[in-house]
């Protein structure tokens, strides 16, 4: 195969049709970067729904742990979520950013979950009627263990790791 110079320019052919593969590759890729939302994914860090909203979210790995500690400089290595008084007893929110959604089933007893609906992936909404609530295929899991209280969802959320120190919730 040879390959031919554009002339007057000394770029080969093989050069001028990889970059255009590459633009138009680029282009895919920033597509598909979008949120689910329609949005163009520049939301801000501490993106959260409280237990009467709608604002999806997303996943995580065991229940939440709880410090007596009223520690100020923060929780270790991770980032902070929340105040404690900012979760509705009986309620919770999502927090989207972090994939994750922070219960309060009883006063004081802070839960924590994947945002990620076991039923095919999508992110949970809200929380609300002791429930954490799926918009696509209407799941709904248990706010004190992430079981399933209605379908099609058959598995129960994972739990996800959070601090709670003094007045604040951290990611663990």
């Amino acid at each position: 195969m040879t390959q031919s110079a554009i002339p007057g320019q000394g770029t080969t052919r093989r050069a001028v049709v990889t970059a255009a593969g590459a633009a138009g590759l680029a282009a895919t890729l920033a597509a598909c970067g979008k949120d689910d939302d329609g949005g163009s994914g520049g939301g801000s860090a501490d993106s959260a729904q409280d237990a009467g909203g709608s604002q999806p979210s997303q996943s995580a790995s065991q229940s939440a742990s709880q410090s007596a500690e009223g520690g100020q400089s923060g929780g270790g290595d991770g980032m902070e979520l929340a105040k404690t008084s900012q979760i509705p007893e009986g309620g919770g929110m999502v927090f989207k950013d972090h994939k994750v959604v922070v219960t309060q089933p009883k006063a004081g007893d802070f839960k924590a979950f994947s945002s990620i609906c076991t039923h095919q992936g999508c992110s949970v909404g809200d929380v609300s009627g002791g429930t954490i609530n799926c918009p696509c295929h209407q799941s709904k899991f248990d706010i004190t263990d992430g079981s399933v209280k209605g379908g099609p969802a058959k598995k129960p959320l994972p739990g996800a790791q959070i601090k709670v120190q003094g007045s604040s919730i951290w990611m663990a």
